[in-house]
């Protein structure tokens, strides 16, 4: 079979999802104070590492730029 398996990760999303989304709903805003940046990791049991983190840009908050990352950690 193929490793990673994309049916799999796939049935992964439809777990992850709605647990992201609620967390990713935690947002400050006040006045002059606010959520500015966004970020989740995640670690399988292999070591493999996804980090994304979503900024807002120029402080406005209709514009995000969204950033992925992922790596190995080494043993």
């Amino acid at each position: 079979s193929q490793l990673p398996d994309p049916a799999i990760e796939d049935q992964g999303k439809d777990y992850i999802r709605p647990i992201l989304n609620k967390y990713a709903a935690l947002c400050v805003r006040c006045p002059n104070y606010g959520t500015r940046t966004n970020t989740v990791v995640l670690i399988d049991s292999e070591g493999r590492v996804t980090f994304t983190e979503r900024n807002m840009i120029n402080a406005d908050v209709n514009q995000w730029k969204t950033s992925t990352y992922e790596f190995k950690l080494h043993s």
